[in-house]
């Protein structure tokens, strides 16, 4: 299974990296679980400043209203009531229940190598009939040179339609955390084991390396700060009123 490393100063740079990387070196293999075949590869993303403008490609299905909504159930877990009501968990309720010691843990020993977060639920991941365990493996936080950066390892990540947005509302969360324990930003590193891209969407991965050959940085991505944002601050109120109408409709 191929191997491959990418680095960026910033995240467009290191995730466009990361797409053509697997354009070009990934292998196809079959992927009977969904019926298709799949390009793979193991791929490993470094994002040396991730909060860095431009911060946002424009090469992720959805937009400033999705990205919200998924920071959102990340951050604040604005869909945790789903749980039990046809989700069997949220990567938010399950990083939430283990932030207390994370930051314990890093505040009684700064230079700690156990500040891990285990998303993976090996009983309820494994159980018959579970069609969706977690993708999200484990978190991994160490504070050097007064920096916190954070390690994500992933058993499988969908390339075109999944990995920018993980990457993103991840870093969100590195934020926070580093937000908390008076850290400054360090690096943000991604780890997918099964970085993949499957057969109905060949199509589009080659169409957004087809954008990344020919058209500049600049041109495929938009700033965070001062402008993405605040798009994404103005779509509080319909995302808002969507997770009101579940709530009312799982009454």
């Amino acid at each position: 299974m191929q191997e491959i490393l990418v680095k960026g100063k910033t995240l467009p740079e290191a995730y466009h990296q990361s797409l053509q990387e697997l354009y070009t070196n990934g292998i196809i293999t079959a992927c009977p679980d969904y019926k298709q075949k799949q390009k793979e590869c193991s791929m490993t993303i470094f994002v040396a400043e991730p909060l860095a403008e431009p911060m946002i490609s424009k090469l992720f299905i959805g937009g400033f209203e999705e990205l919200e909504q998924y920071r959102q159930e990340i951050l604040y877990g604005i869909l945790d009531f789903l749980i039990g009501h046809g989700w069997d968990y949220t990567y938010h309720d399950r990083i939430a229940k283990q932030l207390p010691f994370i930051y314990y843990e890093l505040q009684r020993n700064p230079y700690s190598r156990r500040a891990v977060i285990d998303v993976r639920d090996f009983a309820a991941d494994t159980k018959e009939g579970n069609t969706s365990p977690a993708c999200l493996q484990h978190i991994q936080y160490f504070i050097r040179d007064q920096k916190l950066h954070c390690k994500v390892l992933m058993r499988s990540n969908d390339a075109p339609e999944a990995a920018f947005m993980n990457m993103f509302a991840f870093i969100m969360l590195q934020e926070k955390v580093a937000n908390k324990l008076g850290c400054q930003m360090g690096s943000y590193t991604h780890r997918a084991n099964s970085y993949h891209c499957y057969e109905k969407d060949f199509q589009l991965l080659e169409n957004y390396v087809y954008k990344i050959k020919t058209c500049s940085l600049e041109e495929l991505t938009y700033p965070y700060e001062g402008y993405f944002k605040e798009l994404m601050e103005e779509a509080r109120p319909k995302i808002a009123r969507k997770v009101e109408a579940l709530k009312q409709k799982r009454k």
